[in-house]
């Protein structure tokens, strides 16, 4: 999965990130370059979608999530969205007037989160679920008691604090963290370049713990 979602208040304004959906499309072009299938779940972008990776294009986290469910089941599953935790209980059919005073009484509902989904599903659980933890302080602390909370089999850490990489850049800085607790730390980089070391990390994984996978 890949890119923001928009939780919408009425039919012209909604809640949502500044995710381009780079990392999680840099990701889906790496392992397609390696030879496995990829589906790529994305919320609204301006990307350039690579004609070899299969795109399903949402927009709100509950689409995601159903587009996720309707893929199951899949030997790898990564995470890169950033899915809004939140949504509005109630969307307006029409656009609200300033003069309503509407915004001072918003109610809100958690969404479903996906990862946690996936990493606790019983039935169709990959066999490697990889989150991503986007964190303005205490990164590896935040990232692995995220690993822990969703079952998680590997997290990836990163700062969206610094202006120069992150959100909505063509750059990153993070961290790769498994379930023994074993870091990979990768300074600011192309995304591409993070892709690629994802990649490989993740299929290492999935050939060591599954020496039968053909």
């Amino acid at each position: 999965t890949t890119g923001p979602t928009r939780e919408y208040l009425d039919p012209v304004r909604y809640i949502s990130n500044d995710s381009s959906g780079k990392q999680g499309y840099e990701i889906a072009v790496a392992l397609n370059k390696l030879g496995v299938k990829t589906t790529l779940i994305t919320g609204p972008t301006n990307l350039i979608i690579n004609a070899d990776i299969k795109i399903k294009k949402v927009v709100s986290a509950k689409e995601m999530f159903n587009e996720v469910k309707k893929t199951l089941p899949v030997d790898i599953a990564i995470c890169a969205a950033a899915v809004a935790d939140f949504k509005p209980i109630k969307k307006n059919k029409n656009k609200i007037k300033k003069n309503q005073n509407s915004f001072t009484s918003i109610n809100f509902e958690e969404n479903s989160d996906i990862v946690e989904f996936l990493g606790k599903n019983n039935k169709n659980r990959p066999s490697i679920v990889v989150g991503f933890s986007a964190e303005t302080e205490n990164l590896h602390k935040n990232a692995i008691i995220k690993l822990r909370e969703k079952n998680c089999d590997i997290i990836v850490s990163n700062d969206v604090s610094k202006k120069d990489s992150g959100i909505n850049s063509d750059y990153n800085r993070v961290s790769i963290i498994d379930g023994n607790g074993n870091f990979k730390v990768f300074k600011r980089s192309k995304k591409s370049f993070i892709a690629n070391k994802i990649a490989k990390v993740v299929l290492d994984k999935l050939l060591i713990d599954d020496r039968n996978f053909n």
